[in-house]
């Protein structure tokens, strides 16, 4: 069910027009399924179950670094119809061209500046865009936020067509720019009891 705000439907995506997504950072997001169908599995008593496609998409996940070498991944989480989990940008200060040195993990000095917007839980219910092939709207994609997510939705896709030819992805996603290392702490702790906390 499709959720008003100010008499208006609400975007599932949240981009800060003032940040660029390929600064180092941690980036809460939630991408959902299409018309939110439960692709991925089950909850049953606050655990979740995963379907086929959900065990491909978790995988997908957990391949993300081999893909994005520059990427470390926090909490992360399929529920049956969505995903939550946090990438953190972590690439080196003194990059050049290709080479990417290694570098302690993101710290809170890291973090997006203190007027990024406070974290709010993504609305369980979310619109559902009319489904479309993602543009390329912002700028060089390959090596920042949305380039890492396309990648991600197209490799889940390729191999979830081939149980369910249907299965496709919302155009768009949640994204959040965490702030600091409490509210980091904060997400994490949400994305873990998500499943105990999933009303049916």
């Amino acid at each position: 069910m499709n959720k008003k705000y100010k008499g208006k439907y609400r975007s599932d995506t949240t981009r800060a027009k003032w940040w660029d997504y390929g600064n180092n950072g941690a980036y809460f997001v939630t991408i959902n399924a299409y018309k939110r169908k439960n692709y991925f599995g089950v909850i049953k008593k606050g655990e979740m179950i995963l379907s086929e496609i959900g065990y491909i998409t978790k995988n997908c996940w957990l391949e993300i670094p081999e893909h994005f070498p520059f990427v470390d991944l926090g909490a992360f989480v399929v529920m049956p119809d969505h995903v939550h989990g946090v990438i953190i940008i972590n690439k080196s200060r003194h990059e050049k061209d290709d080479y990417l040195v290694s570098r302690p993990p993101v710290k809170a000095q890291d973090f997006a500046p203190h007027f990024a917007h406070p974290f709010t839980p993504p609305p369980e219910s979310t619109p559902e865009p009319p489904f479309a092939p993602p543009n390329n709207t912002f700028g060089p994609q390959s090596k920042n936020l949305a380039s890492i997510i396309r990648g991600f939705k197209v490799g889940v896709t390729k191999n979830a067509r081939k149980i369910e030819p249907n299965f496709a992805w919302q155009s768009r996603y949640h994204d959040h720019i965490i702030k600091n290392e409490i509210e980091h702490n904060h997400i994490e702790s949400y994305i873990m009891n998500n499943p105990k906390n999933w009303e049916a």
